[in-house]
């Protein structure tokens, strides 16, 4: 079958439209958070974003906190490393992860 001009100049995916990795090695997450849930987990996509179920509480910035440590933890980079960028009152949230040691974001291409 014949590819047509429109894929001939199409570029490949870098990856899914959650994840965004700078040139400096950093990654930048779209996340949606699930807090007061039972566990704190990675739960699939939603939407355009990674969704992530945390156990704590969306009370005085306990998921926010929470958020912090697992990706820190799940990245292997200390705490300061996890900058959020955008939506520290809502569940729509935009984390950057800078210099990563693991990358456990490639499992979750769900």
């Amino acid at each position: 079958m014949a590819r047509s001009s429109a894929d001939a100049t199409r570029k490949p995916a870098d990856g899914p439209a959650w994840r965004r990795v700078g040139a400096d090695g950093s990654i930048t997450l779209d996340i949606y958070c699930q807090p007061g849930a039972k566990r704190t987990e990675v739960a699939g996509r939603y939407g355009t974003a990674i969704k992530i179920r945390l156990a704590a509480p969306a009370i005085e910035g306990r998921a926010n906190q929470a958020l912090v440590a697992f990706l820190a933890e799940s990245f292997g980079v200390p705490r300061r490393n996890v900058v959020l960028i955008r939506g520290e009152t809502g569940r729509a949230k935009t984390v950057r992860i800078a210099a990563p040691s693991e990358r456990p974001d490639r499992d979750w291409e769900l």
